[in-house]
C-alpha cells in the first residue's frame, strides 16, 4: 500500500475510532452527572423509591442512545471500507506504474538522504502532522493496527528504505564502513535534523549528517518511528532493525555511532541495552552514543501534566473528570518521559497515571560504548535562575546530564558531556557548536584507534585535536 493509501485508510479508521471514543467519554460523563443529581434524592425517604425508578429509566434510555450512536458509526464505517479499498487499490496501481517510469539514480538517492529540500512543503506538513499524531496517540494507533502507525523504519528522502541488499547498495553507492544513525525526538521526523540549517549554515541541506560524511567519512542513516509507543518497545525494534542492517549493508560495518535528539537519546540507550543483553552482532560495532537534549532522568512538563490530570481526576464532577480523561489518554511514549524509562520492567504492571511514582531502574551502561550527553540552557548565563529552572525549555540540565542530585548512585555515568548556554531544545539538533563537540569526540576516537592499531593518524585528524 502507498503512503497516500495508508493515510486515507488510517485517517478514515481514526475518524470512526474518534467518534466511538467520544461517545464512550460522553456516556461516562453523562452517567457521572446523573449519579451526582440523583444521589441527594436517594437520601430523602419519600423520594428514594421514585428517584431510583426514574434513574433506572434514565440510564436505560441513555445507554440505548449511545448504543445506537456506536452501532450506526460502525455500520457506516463498514460501508465505507469497500469504497476506500477500491480507491487505495487504484492509487497503488498508479503509484507502481509511475515508479517504473520514473527511476531515480543512486546519486539522487544519496543526496536525498541528507536534505528534505526536494520535498514539497505540503508533503513535509503532512509528514509532520503524522508525527505529531503518532506522538500523542501512537500507542493507540499501534494497538489498532492503524496504517497511520509510523513503524520503526530507515528513511531515504522521506520514503521507507527497504532492508534489502539491492536497495541498500543502490541507496549508498559510496557507503563506508563507518555509519552514524540519527534518531529524532518526540512528535518529530528525520527532517528535524535540518532545523535552523538556513540560519546556522545558510544552506538548507547542511546538518550533522552531511558534515560528518564530508569531514570524517561517516555514512549517515535516518530513522523515523512511532514516538507514542513505549520507549522500550521502540528500543527493541531499533535493535532488531540494526541486526537486519548488518546483513544487508553494502560494506563490512566497522563502527556504529548513534545520535539521538531528545527522546531519540533514550531510544538509542534502550536499543544498546537490549542489543547487548541479546548479544546482537551490531552491538560489537557500536562505539558511541550521543544523547542530545535527552530527558535521561525525566521531563518536567510530563511531570506537570501527570500532576494536573491527577488533581482534576480527584474531583468527582464532569467538569474536571472529562479533561482529566483527555489528559490521561496521552501516549505511552509521552508518559515514559516522566522519569526517562527505557526498559519494559519500569512500566510493565505499573499504573502509568499514578501520581509521580518513579520506577526507573539504574541500569549499567554497555562498557565498550562511549556515552555522551549534550545539555543546554536558554539563558546566556547557565547559572541564571531561569536557566536552572527550565534548562533548554523542555529538559533541565541535571536530567540531560543524568545527574541525580539527591542520590548520586542513581546518576547515569556518561563518559563526558557539555552544557551550552543560549541554546534551545530544538536548535540543539543542528547547532554548529553541538556539531563541533560531536566531531571532536569522533576525531579523537579515530586517532586513538589508529594509534592502538599501529597506524599513524592523518594530518587532518592531528589538526582537529
Amino acid at each position: 500500500m502507498t503512503d497516500t493509501g495508508n493515510r486515507i485508510t488510517g485517517t478514515k479508521d481514526l475518524i470512526f475510532d474518534a467518534i466511538e471514543e467520544t461517545a464512550n467519554l460522553v456516556e461516562q460523563m453523562h452517567r457521572l452527572a446523573a449519579r451526582t443529581t440523583f444521589r441527594p434524592l436517594a437520601l430523602i425517604e419519600p423520594l428514594s423509591t421514585l428517584s431510583q425508578a426514574v434513574k433506572g429509566v434514565h440510564d436505560t434510555t441513555a445507554s440505548g442512545v449511545y448504543f445506537m450512536i456506536r452501532t450506526v458509526n460502525r455500520g457506516v464505517q463498514k460501508l465505507l471500507d469497500t469504497g476506500t479499498g477500491l480507491v487505495v487499490s487504484g492509487l497503488s496501481q498508479t503509484s507502481e506504474t509511475q515508479k517504473n517510469q520514473d527511476k531515480i539514480s543512486p546519486q539522487q538517492h544519496q543526496s536525498s538522504t541528507l536534505s528534505p529540500k526536494h520535498l514539497l512543503p505540503t508533503t513535509l506538513l503532512i509528514e509532520q502532522s503524522e508525527a505529531i499524531l503518532n506522538g500523542l496517540y501512537g500507542d493507540y494507533l499501534s494497538k489498532k493496527n492503524n496504517p497511520l502507525d509510523l513503524k520503526m523504519r530507515f528513511r531515504l528522502g522521506g520514503n521507507i528504505l527497504p532492508l534489502e541488499k539491492t536497495a541498500m547498495a543502490q541507496a549508498f553507492p559510496d557507503a563506508t564502513g563507518k555509519i552514524c544513525i540519527f534518531v529524532h525526538g518526540l512528535m518529530c521526523t528525520e527532517h528535524s535534523w535540518n532545523i535552523g540549517s538556513e540560519k546556522f549554515y545558510n544552506d538548507p541541506s547542511m546538518n550533522f549528517a552531511s558534515q560528518l560524511k564530508t569531514d570524517l567519512g561517516y555514512t549517515p542513516l535516518f530513522v523515523r518511528y512511532n514516538t507514542g509507543r513505549h520507549i522500550s518497545e521502540n528500543g527493541r525494534a531499533f535493535s532488531d532493525m540494526l541486526s537486519r542492517l548488518m546483513d544487508c549493508y553494502p560494506e563490512d560495518i566497522e563502527e556504529i555511532v548513534l545520535a539521538g535528539h531528545s527522546m531519540g537519546g533514550l531510544v538509542s540507550r534502550s536499543a544498546a541495552h537490549y542489543g547487548h543483553k541479546e548479544n546482537a552482532a551490531w552491538t560489537q560495532k557500536l562505539k558511541h552514543i550521543f544523547c542530545i537534549g535527552s530527558p535521561n532522568l525525566g521531563a518536567p512538563l510530563e511531570k506537570a501534566v501527570n500532576l494536573l490530570s491527577s488533581l482534576l481526576h480527584a474531583f468527582a464532577v464532569p467538569g474536571t473528570r472529562a479533561p482529566a480523561q483527555v489528559l490521561k489518554s496521552r501516549s505511552d511514549g509521552i508518559k515514559d518521559l516522566r522519569f526517562g524509562y527505557t526498559i519494559d520492567d519500569e512500566w510493565m504492571d505499573k499504573n502509568p497515571d499514578a501520581l509521580l511514582q518513579n520506577h526507573r531502574h539504574n541500569l549499567p551502561l554497555v562498557e565498550t560504548v562511549g556515552y555522551y550527553f549534550v545539555a543546554a540552557t536558554v539563558t546566556a548565563d547557565p547559572n541564571h535562575p531561569l536557566g536552572l529552572l527550565i534548562g533548554d525549555i523542555m529538559v533541565r540540565v541535571p536530567s540531560a546530564a543524568g545527574r541525580h542530585r539527591s542520590d548520586p548512585e542513581k546518576s547515569i555515568p556518561f563518559r563526558s558531556g557539555l552544557v551550552f548556554s543560549g541554546m534551545n531544545h530544538l536548535h540543539m539538533a543542528n547547532h554548529p557548536d553541538v556539531y563541533k563537540v560531536i566531531r571532536q569526540i569522533l576525531s579523537k576516537a579515530e586517532v586513538s584507534r589508529k594509534i592502538a592499531g599501529g597506524g599513524r593518524p592523518c594530518q587532518k585528524n592531528q589538526d582537529q585535536q
